[in-house]
């Protein structure tokens, strides 16, 4: 008997953004990120107002699964997928989110996909709102800010559960939803940049508009789960959070009351809002303390008890250290910023490279929510050379995915529910930090440059093979 249970959910996970492509086909409408340039880890990409028609905006093509979704997903079968994370792009079927009716070109493309993908036997794991805010939406109310929009998202998820109900199961509400008590969740998550023209790491930081965003966020989640436990019993409902792990730099007493606060809000405040049903006992402090005045309407709270998840997803990808000591500036290149942890190494991005952390997470979330667990994003953004016969050779990559995968052995065997595991863009596409193709994820590679240039063929890389044996041993083989 292995140590993963038989119904692991074995995948990998995508975007539509970052994936999907075909931005203005078949009446789809503008989403945030087609309004993004590209960019590299050491330039930020831009957000402009008007589409430029002398940049380059990498997710209007991205790698253009709309086009390629039946050969895609023959290799994912292929690898013996499980389960396969994809988003819906909201503006393919409400092209600003504002109209009455549904695009429904939009709908059959989706009926298509998740026709394939049940063909094949492999889970639809569907991401309902995955950074793709209609940009409309930004322009009239400042995204999320406004409560309307409230009203809005249900009508879309409605709309999609309806439609899609008995060919999926698995929903999560919005990706990453956390990143809205950061700066740039501006940007990927709140779409709270009215009017914004720049690069995307000077977006100005309205605190408030934020956190106010974030409320009328998990309002809608409670509102489309509670709705969705209502109405189709056998659909799971899950959330899904950006997770870091945090250390305290040393034992000075102040280093670790600030990896305490920084684990609050970072971890803990979005996941006890849509697991508990309640904010958490910290948080009225956190607000006074950031001049945060939350605008709650009647029934906010008891709505948030009723539209609590089944399961808890989250991503991992690195580990940060925490110092209060000024002198500690350097950075470990973690997207989230943080001081270098002497005890570990690091991708080509400078994301420190912490397998134990995962373990450490899993322990630490089983531990507080005592629901079952899913990684649905985890993986090496590398450099990888194709060889002149036409081979990529990323043993880095299944070196890591190893190192990640044994470590969450060892949380199960130390009582953890995990449930599956979805290695992000296990087919090459755009990143959605830095808009590069260069820094790719996948099993699969696609022919797609930083230039534009590319004819999208699909290739297996080394680590094709090697997912595959791990799936078909059910995580038991990772040689």
């Amino acid at each position: 008997m292995g140590v993963f249970r038989d119904d692991f959910l074995w995948g990998g996970a995508t975007a539509a953004n970052q994936y999907e492509g075909a931005w203005d086909a078949d009446g789809k409408g503008e989403s945030v990120p087609d309004h993004c340039t590209n960019g590299t880890h050491t330039t930020p990409k831009w957000v402009t107002v008007k589409i430029e028609k002398d940049r380059l905006y990498p997710s209007q093509e991205a790698t253009d699964f709309y086009h390629h979704y039946k050969e895609d997903i023959a290799l994912f079968a292929e690898m013996g997928f499980r389960v396969f994370r994809l988003s819906i792009n909201w503006t393919r079927i409400f092209p600003t989110g504002m109209e009455d009716e549904p695009n429904e070109k939009g709908l059959e493309f989706y009926d298509n996909v998740f026709d394939e993908l049940n063909a094949k036997g492999i889970e639809p794991l569907v991401t309902l709102s995955h950074y793709e805010m209609p940009y409309a939406l930004v322009e009239k109310y400042n995204g999320w800010e406004d409560r309307k929009v409230i009203d809005l998202f249900f009508k879309y998820a409605v709309t999609v559960l309806k439609r899609y109900n008995k060919k999926v199961k698995y929903w999560l509400t919005f990706n990453e939803i956390n990143c809205g008590t950061m700066a740039l969740g501006a940007v990927l998550g709140t779409g709270t940049i009215k009017g914004y023209n720049g690069p995307m790491d000077k977006v100005p930081d309205d605190k408030q508009a934020r956190f106010q965003a974030l409320h009328h966020q998990f309002v809608a989640s409670a509102l489309v789960v509670k709705y969705a436990h209502e109405h189709f019993p056998d659909v799971m409902m899950g959330n899904m959070i950006a997770y870091m792990e945090n250390y305290p730099l040393t034992p000075n007493p102040d280093d670790v009351r600030e990896c305490q606060k920084i684990m609050e809000i970072m971890n803990y405040y979005c996941g006890d809002v849509q697991v508990r049903g309640e904010y958490p006992y910290f948080a009225e402090r956190y607000w006074e303390d950031n001049d945060i005045h939350i605008d709650m309407k009647h029934g906010d709270l008891e709505l948030l008890k009723e539209g609590t998840v089944d399961f808890y997803t989250f991503s991992y990808y690195m580990s940060n250290c925490v110092s209060t000591d000024p002198t500690q500036t350097g950075t470990a290149g973690n997207i989230m910023g943080g001081v270098k942890n002497p005890y570990l190494k690091s991708s080509d991005w400078g994301w420190q490279i912490d397998p134990k952390g995962l373990r450490i997470a899993l322990n630490e979330l089983y531990a507080r929510y005592g629901i079952p667990l899913m990684v649905v994003e985890n993986g090496l953004g590398a450099f990888d050379k194709k060889e002149k016969d036409g081979t990529v050779n990323d043993d880095y990559r299944i070196d890591y995915l190893r190192e990640h995968i044994e470590q969450m052995r060892e949380a199960v065997k130390d009582g953890v529910d995990l449930m599956g595991y979805t290695p992000w863009g296990c087919i090459d596409l755009v990143s959605a930090s830095t808009g590069e193709m260069a820094k790719r994820y996948g099993f699969i590679y696609v022919d797609k440059y930083d230039d534009g240039t590319g004819d999208l063929s699909r290739s297996r890389k080394k680590s094709f093979d090697w997912y595959k044996k791990v799936i078909a041993s059910n995580g038991e083989d990772l040689k």
